[in-house]
């Protein structure tokens, strides 16, 4: 392609990176996890590369033009509403929505008010609550409540912006997990899990300045609408059915996480 010559829209091309494997989505301990929380088999992580330098505020314009690449149509995995198969998007994109998600945290400490503030004990074992049901889920640890309940005392242990950081919707994705999940007892696994996607997902270096680690990529939640209505992730709206598309400016790939909400493989 000639110099300064642009690509389809605005000069995104994308490659799909099959090679690349995120073990923390496959590892037998995570796999049994999944499993246990409804979600294995209803959730994926794939790569793709593109090709010019990523700019956060035109991420409208490179989530558009990964929608439209003959690369990504292909490729990029969905499960259908009405077979509950992994299948590609066979319809036309119209408009997407793609909101920026802050990710900033580097160390599991975030989740420290668990303890202090006897939503979870000593023992990482999860304090129990009266059940009540926040619609669609019910709620029967104190765990839950904070996630969720939000005129509970203790919501106000995570303020508005730590509730938006990528780490803490990813651990709360996990704790909320499936249409037929099996809540843990203790705090550990979820943290585990947690810990061990954000680590595959999320891309750091150290600043040649000041010598601290600090992320690079950017997370955005995303969205897309074909002509009569969303397409992506799912055609039902649901608060456990997402796509957050991880972007790293550097290595210019993007990691895509997604799950719709299910019932989980049991075998």
């Amino acid at each position: 392609m000639a110099a300064g010559e642009l690509g389809p829209l605005g000069g995104y091309y994308f490659r799909f990176l099959p090679q690349k494997t995120f073990k923390s989505l496959s590892t037998p301990e995570t796999t049994s996890r999944l499993r246990q929380w409804s979600m294995l088999g209803r959730i994926k992580a794939q790569a793709f590369g593109f090709d010019q330098t990523f700019q956060v505020y035109r991420k409208d314009d490179f989530v558009m033009a990964f929608f439209k690449d003959p690369n990504v149509i292909p490729n990029l995995k969905l499960l259908s509403d009405s077979s509950g198969q992994w299948i590609t998007l066979g319809t036309e994109v119209k408009k997407i929505e793609a909101i920026n998600v802050p990710c900033t945290q580097l160390s599991m400490s975030f989740f420290n008010p668990l303890y202090d503030e006897d939503i979870v004990r000593e023992n990482g074992h999860i304090v129990k609550c009266l059940d009540s049901f926040c619609d669609p889920f019910l709620i029967s640890d104190e765990l839950q409540k904070v996630l969720l309940v939000e005129d509970s005392e203790k919501y106000e242990v995570f303020s508005q912006p730590d509730r938006e950081e990528f780490l803490f919707c990813l651990f709360k994705h996990l704790c909320l997990g499936g249409a037929l999940c099996q809540y843990e007892d203790v705090l550990n696994p979820y943290l585990e899990t947690t810990k061990l996607i954000y680590k595959d997902l999320v891309s750091v270096r150290k600043n040649p300045q000041t010598k601290k680690i600090q992320i690079t990529s950017s997370v955005f939640k995303v969205t897309a609408y074909d002509s009569v209505g969303m397409c992506y992730p799912s055609t039902k709206s649901h608060e456990q059915t997402f796509s957050y598309f991880i972007v790293d400016p550097i290595m210019r790939h993007v990691h895509v996480l997604y799950h719709c909400y299910g019932v989980g493989e049991m075998s």
